[in-house]
């Protein structure tokens, strides 16, 4: 919400200074997101209203005219002018006048940039300065026409007093759409100021006819619409709208269009209730009657279709709530208008719409066209419902002013579904309680009274009428919220605890979650957070045949926001490969991980189950490319392994080994599964080249990885530290030859079983296949360090254990033979 202050002390009286404002309106919930400055740069002696004297045309082209402008000066000054909004033969237009030496904004700059105005001559006629237009005050991009000023400017006057501002942009939450709105905001600042609140009171004249027997208004469903008022205005002028009404509504975020739609956009900024406009005269009446045109609110019809205003034919979904005529859709309801009955320049009579809407029925409907727009944003959030009368009086008053319109006597206010005001009880000591401030009935209502909560105090109970503005307010947790915020959270006094401090109790889940995030930091990895939510086509990429995902077995949202974001997932994997692919075209090495949990339905139960899982994607080059080597080495399998296996050494744990795995997302041969005793923990290997090139990955080996975390978090125990030996170890390399599918774990397990305690490392130094071995057969080539803690081993006692105890072993468990 953009808040002009000019605006806004129109309603109330702002006499601090503005940092002082900002500061206070954040803390009481309305945060400032930025300050912006209208008019700072304009110097107030060089750019002032001047009045015009004279406009003649250019003698040397057709197109330029020279203006004689008065400013408060000796003598007036004479500028040449291309504005097509000021013609020969006028005089007595307010303009802003640049004098030489102002500093302006250029127009046909691409990018913004500032000059020093000068006196030029052009096409052989000297000017003095420059009747500017929005776009070289740097006010908006709109360059077709100066601007002109109310007759009333004074002539003179620095413009940086006259049309300047400050705009502060306020970043509301949802519970605040009462603050949507001018007076919404002046509501606030003035409880918190302690100053009045000045509402306007509009009476339009109404000399029309009775409204009565000229629209006929019907709601089909109160549910989704509770009120529904209009009004009626003849002989419209059209027109643009006057310029101090564009200025707010550009400062305001909005875009003047014309005076009609300009003044329901006014009003709807100024109070917060949308309104919308028909051209009564498109309007048509029910089918087989002569009676007036008609309005009917109803839910839409199946295979009903209608044009909204941006010129899109949407085929209607049942149940969305439609404003229609006598015979079909002219508005998508709190939503947009229909082209059908959009007023033009050839409008003469208007329709004025203020209705009161479910906020969650706008709500769907604007996410399910894609169709968000100032007004659905004000119904989502909740509008006043005894409002609608009022800016309906408001709009009428204005258009009789601003557009010489004649207003319908009366409106006509169908209201099935009457608000019911509320009422809360307050009792003093709850504040107390729950905000730690000693307040007294007395001094609770006077905090709740500024900000139109009518209030009585019986004793120390505070009995609180919740006005029509307030929809958020229906608890007395609420109230307690309001009574903070006039206070000041600032004020409150910082208490300590007057208990003892609760036990301490480890969390080892999350500390073994923040151990491996720092392990895989420390390993060159960067953490990600994906979306919990996915998608099935995204899903079916995973498959290399794209097969059809059963949505059926995921989770869906009954509301998604987007189709992307649709259903629960149930892996990692698909995201992580979507972030490494965008990030790949921006980088040469990307290794990330995400620690997140997958939803998994359970049979028979309504909740799902949320295991936690650990996800690891890379891909590229292994190191960064510097001028030792001529081409980087890339990433691949046994990139990930040596994550995989550094992981669980930093982890202490020691039991796990790796098998082979069938996942059809990697590719075979090139993929392992972690097991620890019994339980699988999940797969990792290199992504299948088919599922590569769904997810648009370049030509490279990738990695990726998914385990179950609990199994690991269970895994890791306090950890056992060990003296180290004083003696020296005995080193030995071992060769053994083995058939090909025999897993170098297995004899990893085998020559740490028959060696003992005194076998203290072993490593696979060299793999090797070919002549002279047999076929069929692989030699892996390990190194053993022997070390006792009391003694120095001999190498007769280390080849008596490895002759008689580990060969014999890996003979007898693998029919392996030793290569000399």
């Amino acid at each position: 919400m953009q808040v002009p202050l000019k605006w806004l002390q129109e309603y109330v009286q702002v006499d601090v200074p503005l940092e002082e404002l900002a500061h206070r309106i954040t803390l009481a919930g309305l945060e400032v997101a930025d300050v912006s400055y209208i008019g700072q740069d304009w110097d107030p002696e060089l750019v002032v209203v001047g009045n015009v004297l004279a406009v003649r045309p250019h003698p040397n082209a057709d197109r330029l005219t020279l203006v004689d402008v008065e400013y408060g000066g000796e003598t007036p000054t004479t500028v040449v002018c291309g504005a097509d909004n000021l013609r020969v033969g006028d005089s007595g237009a307010r303009v802003a006048l640049a004098r030489v030496g102002a500093r302006l904004w250029d127009p046909y700059a691409e990018q913004p940039k500032q000059f020093t105005l000068k006196t030029t001559k052009i096409r052989g006629q000297r000017s003095e300065g420059m009747a500017c237009s929005e776009k070289e005050l740097g006010i908006s991009d709109r360059h077709s026409g100066i601007i002109l000023l109310p007759a009333d400017a004074p002539v003179g006057m620095p413009l940086v007093d006259y049309l300047g501002d400050v705009v502060l942009e306020l970043d509301l939450t949802p519970n605040l759409g009462r603050c949507l709105s001018m007076i919404g905001v002046a509501r606030e600042v003035a409880a918190l100021l302690g100053t009045a609140l000045h509402v306007p009171d509009p009476q339009p004249l109404q000399q029309g006819a009775p409204i009565e027997g000229q629209i006929h208004i019907e709601i089909l469903d109160p549910d989704m619409c509770p009120r529904y008022s209009a009004a009626l205005v003849r002989d419209v002028q059209w027109g643009p709208s006057p310029t101090w009404m564009q200025q707010r509504l550009l400062r305001a975020g909005m875009r003047p269009i014309n005076v009609v739609v300009d003044v329901t956009n006014y009003v709807m900024l100024e109070f917060g209730q949308p309104l919308h406009a028909f051209d009564y005269e498109e309007l048509r009446p029910q089918p087989g009657t002569d009676g007036p045109p008609a309005i009917i609110v109803r839910a839409a019809q199946e295979g009903e279709r209608m044009t909204t205003l941006d010129k899109e034919e949407r085929l209607l979904d049942p149940d969305r709530l439609l404003i229609c005529d006598g015979q079909g859709p002219v508005a998508l309801a709190g939503v947009m208008g229909g082209l059908e009955s959009e007023v033009t320049p050839k409008t003469r009579h208007v329709l004025l719409e203020s209705a009161h809407f479910d906020p969650i029925s706008i709500r769907r409907t604007s996410q399910l066209y894609h169709l968000p727009s100032e007004a659905s944003r004000r119904f989502e959030r909740g509008v006043d419902p005894e409002g609608t009368t009022w800016a309906l009086r408001r709009a009428c008053a204005l258009l009789e002013e601003l557009a010489g319109a004649t207003t319908a006597q009366g409106v006509v206010d169908v209201y099935p579904r009457p608000w019911q005001p509320s009422h809360i009880e307050l009792p003093a000591r709850e504040v107390q309680r729950l905000l730690g401030i000693d307040l007294t009935a007395q001094e609770i209502a006077a905090q709740l009274r500024p900000l139109g909560f009518p209030c009585t105090v019986e004793q120390d109970l505070v009995q609180v009428e919740v006005p029509s503005f307030r929809l958020d307010v229906s608890i007395p947790a609420d109230l307690l919220e309001e009574v903070a915020r006039m206070y000041g959270y600032d004020n409150i006094p910082t208490t300590l605890m007057s208990d003892v401090l609760p036990p301490q109790r480890d969390n080892p889940v999350l500390q073994v979650e923040e151990r491996v995030r720092d392990i895989l930091v420390g390993g060159g990895l960067d953490e990600v957070i994906t979306y919990s939510l996915t998608n099935l086509e995204s899903i079916a990429r995973l498959l290399p045949a794209m097969p059809p995902v059963d949505g059926e077995q995921y989770l869906r949202l009954a509301n998604p926001l987007t189709a992307e974001r649709e259903y629960m997932r149930q892996s990692l994997q698909n995201h992580l490969l979507e972030t490494l692919a965008l990030n790949l075209r921006y980088q040469e090495r990307v290794a990330v991980f995400e620690i997140g949990r997958v939803y998994l339905p359970r049979e028979g139960q309504e909740l799902p189950d949320e295991p936690h899982m650990l996800g690891i994607c890379l891909a590229g080059r292994r190191a960064e490319a510097d001028w030792l080597q001529d081409k980087a080495e890339t990433m691949d399998f046994f990139d990930l392994k040596g994550i995989v296996e550094g992981l669980l050494t930093h982890l202490g744990i020691e039991d796990a080994r790796f098998e082979p795995a069938d996942s059809p997302t990697l590719h075979p041969g090139r993929q392992a599964s972690l097991w620890l005793g019994q339980e699988c923990l999940g797969a990792f290997g290199e992504v299948h080249p088919v599922v590569r090139e769904q997810f648009e990955l370049p030509d490279l080996r990738v990695g990726l990885a998914e385990f179950r975390l609990a199994p690991l978090v269970e895994a890791v125990g306090a950890r056992m530290y060990e003296p180290i030996s004083r003696f020296p170890a005995v080193i030995q390399d071992l060769a053994v030859v083995v058939d090909e599918q025999v897993p170098a774990a297995r004899v990893a397990e085998v020559i740490r079983g028959a060696a003992g305690d005194l076998l203290r490392e072993l490593s696979l130094f060299d793999v090797y296949q070919g002549s002279p071995l047999p076929e069929g057969t692989v030699s892996l080539a390990y190194r053993l360090h022997f070390q006792a803690m009391d003694r120095v081993l001999q190498e007769k006692e280390v080849n008596r254990l490895r002759d008689k105890k580990i060969v014999p072993a890996l003979e007898q468990a693998l029919g392996a033979s030793i290569r000399s």
